[in-house]
């Protein structure tokens, strides 16, 4: 098993640390995770690369920028999903009886995903998945489409807990990739559905983490690191497509 001494991460907000200010309702970050914690308890050099509404096409771009400046480091911790299965609101509102792709169709999602997984292992550095944390639906739909014409988006979508059945089926497609290809996967949506209440770990929008919902990340992290450790000292593999 290798050594994790230097780690990178490659996500969207949700690991960027941004929350939603209570005071102006306005995005800013405020990062609780904890990764100096991380950094000493597992003596790993951690770099958080992480961009607000970066999804797995982006996120592709931004590693092959890396590797060709030379990328050197054990791991590569990946949050992609959340942005990918968006749509853009404004334009169904305008007109709700047109089909919509999302902005990374699950097909290319999942190559993409697996083009990035390839890349890394060529590179001998290894690939860690993370599921998306579970959203808060109502939520969400208030917050992203407060501006817009509701009721026409409620002509195409239907119901509103479509938006979490939506995003869950790109999250269980994360667990689907890492479980074929045999690479590990830190599970930050059991850990958020354990803690019973969804609602208290994620700001106004029904997306982002909170602080409470940050220290779960962390804590999954924590669970995945203590596991890694056990298998660096005697184990040949991990569990393929788990939370190790």
């Amino acid at each position: 098993m290798k050594y994790l001494s230097k780690v990178e991460v490659l996500g969207d907000s949700i690991l960027k640390g941004i929350q939603v200010n209570k005071e102006n309702l306005k995005y800013y970050i405020k990062n609780d995770f904890g990764i100096d914690i991380l950094r000493k308890r597992y003596e790993i050099d951690i770099q958080n690369n992480s961009k607000f509404g970066c999804t797995v096409t982006k996120g592709d771009q931004m590693l092959t920028k890396k590797m060709k400046l030379g990328l050197s480091c054990d791991a590569v911790v990946m949050d992609f999903g959340g942005n990918d299965c968006d749509y853009k609101w404004s334009e169904i509102a305008a007109n709700p009886y047109k089909e919509f792709k999302t902005n990374t169709p699950i097909d290319e999602f999942r190559e993409t995903y697996r083009g990035i997984i390839k890349k890394l292992r060529d590179n001998n550095i290894i690939p860690i998945l993370t599921t998306l944390p579970p959203l808060e639906a109502q939520h969400f739909f208030d917050w992203w489409c407060k501006d817009l014409n509701k009721e026409n988006i409620m002509k195409w979508l239907g119901n509103v807990a479509t938006i979490y059945n939506h995003q869950e089926h790109y999250s269980k497609e994360v667990e689907k990739i890492a479980k074929e290809e045999n690479v590990p996967i830190v599970d930050i949506r059991s850990a958020f559905l354990s803690h019973g209440n969804v609602g208290e770990l994620l700001c106004e929008d029904g997306t982002h983490p909170n602080s409470l919902g940050q220290k779960i990340i962390t804590e999954a992290f924590d669970n995945f690191l203590i596991q890694w450790q056990k298998y660096e000292a005697g184990a040949r593999s991990y569990p393929a497509g788990v939370a190790i």
